[in-house]
């Protein structure tokens, strides 16, 4: 490709110039074109309906062959400066993935009053076949154009939410044969809420308790248009008892996780870090956000960004110990932590760079276990191997952190809003180290963040139940 672009002027074109172009369909080109068309017709964007059709398999969207002639008028003949005024195309074979088809375009009649060209368009196959046949009309430009070629912006086709949403079908694979995992959803008194532990139970993932003052829970689902009989509501006075009496129910064994609503997270955590009636263990509890970022090539934790506010080194080790088993629930064998500062080399002055030093040793040493560690290191090279090459880092973490973790709340929090609000990132929470997962969503969250923060919790909740040897188990009401 040159990097000038020049048209051909109407006097310089003769009938039967041709141009040509070659390409070959990948599926980037049907999602980028289904996107920028909005066309979502299932046999060109859906796999499984595809085979179904009389071409058993994804084709292009016909006009995907339009475009190409429309880049031969516009660049190639006659090029800048081109108007069109009128196509006709018949389309005559599909294009299938991996198809190579060659498009072209001929002058076939010229219109000296209006400066007008008819061109016959055609665009053919590897096989030989005729995939779309036509006209069209132009007016061409009359005067000589030659300009830089425009440096088209990189299109990165990014499907959000995927990776999470991959956590829910396994969570969902995981759950056959047991009875869905129950859950407490506390003060579901909006519609969200409601929605989003419906959708998890429409799942097969949980059975939702509602918990809550009675009234404004079903006026709430009767203005969603919700129906709310085939689960259990208990009710309670206001939300400071609807959190109390499902921490007992946890206590008891009779949810196996919590689920907040619209109620404040600190009302929620304050019963359930009683010490004499909330659901403590030995371990600090912190949040863990996993993070589908577009940019990234795998999901991201980040923790903690929504318990511990300025945690010391004991509750740092706790905060990584549980991102750790929470990554190995999801699948990762053996995650790679990143323990973040604004530096990587440590400081006297910076107390996160002497956590984090620390923290390296206590690995070395068996009071972390499971992972990878290293750190300090700063967010670029924890994520670019690139950045960490050329500040000199030679790390086992640095470019494929899998774990983030933070020096604070404040820092924690601020990233993963800021790739969520900024960088197209879809969220999902859970709070661990407790007797039972609690799924901590925002007030500001979807019902798609609610969904995946359930499938987290049933995750969770597997993977303990798989090392205790009770997966099997038949009564696993309260467990999964």
């Amino acid at each position: 490709m040159t990097d000038t672009i020049c048209n051909r002027t109407f006097d310089d074109i003769s009938l039967g110039d041709t141009a040509t172009l070659q390409r070959t369909l990948t599926q980037a080109d049907i999602s980028t074109f289904a996107v920028l068309s909005g066309d979502a017709n299932p046999s060109h964007v859906d796999e499984e309906f595809a085979r179904s059709t009389p071409f058993h398999q994804v084709v292009a969207h016909g006009m995907w062959s339009g475009m190409l002639l429309s880049n031969l008028l516009g660049t190639e003949l006659p090029g800048p400066g081109t108007v069109y005024v009128d196509q006709s195309l018949s389309f005559d074979h599909p294009v299938m993935l991996g198809d190579t088809v060659t498009a072209s375009v001929t002058a076939r009649e010229k219109f000296a009053d209006s400066h007008q060209i008819r061109f016959d368009c055609r665009v053919v196959n590897q096989r030989g076949e005729t995939v779309a046949s036509g006209h069209a009309l132009v007016q061409a430009p009359t005067q000589k154009i030659c300009r830089p070629r425009t440096r088209l912006p990189q299109l990165h086709l990014v499907d959000p939410g995927q990776r999470l949403l991959a956590l829910v079908s396994r969570a969902h694979e995981g759950c056959k044969g047991l009875k869905p995992m129950r859950v407490a959803v506390v003060h579901p008194v909006n519609e969200i809420s409601i929605q989003g532990a419906i959708d998890a139970a429409q799942a097969g993932l949980i059975e939702p308790v509602w918990v809550g003052p009675e009234a404004r829970i079903r006026a709430a689902a009767d203005a969603a248009g919700i129906d709310l009989s085939p689960w259990q509501l208990l009710s309670t006075e206001h939300s400071h008892a609807a959190a109390a009496l499902a921490v007992e129910l946890a206590r008891s064994g009779k949810v196996g996780a919590l689920m907040k609503g619209a109620l404040h997270t600190d009302e929620l955590m304050h019963a359930a870090f009683d010490a004499q009636t909330g659901l403590r263990t030995a371990r600090r509890a912190s949040h863990v956000f996993v993070i589908d970022a577009p940019a990234a090539d795998r999901l991201l934790f980040i923790t903690d960004a929504a318990i511990n506010i300025d945690p010391d080194l004991d509750t740092k080790r706790d905060i990584a110990q549980n991102a750790i088993e929470l990554a190995q629930a999801l699948g990762i064998a053996t995650p790679r932590m990143a323990i973040l500062a604004a530096v990587e080399t440590v400081n006297a002055s910076m107390p996160a760079t002497l956590h984090a030093a620390a923290l390296c040793k206590m690995a070395d040493r068996g009071q972390i276990t499971g992972a990878i560690l290293d750190g300090p290191l700063a967010f670029d090279n924890a994520m670019s191997l690139a950045a960490a090459k050329t500040k000199g880092i030679d790390s086992p973490v640095a470019g494929l952190a899998d774990i983030l973790l933070t020096p604070d709340l404040e820092s924690g929090n601020m990233l993963a809003k800021q790739l969520e609000y900024l960088g197209g990132a879809t969220i999902a929470g859970l709070v661990i180290g407790t007797r039972v997962p609690i799924i901590l969503t925002s007030r500001a969250d979807g019902v798609e963040a609610r969904l995946a923060s359930c499938a987290l919790a049933v995750l969770q909740r597997q993977a303990l139940l798989k090392a205790a040897g009770q997966i099997d188990g038949a009564d696993a009401t309260a467990q999964s």
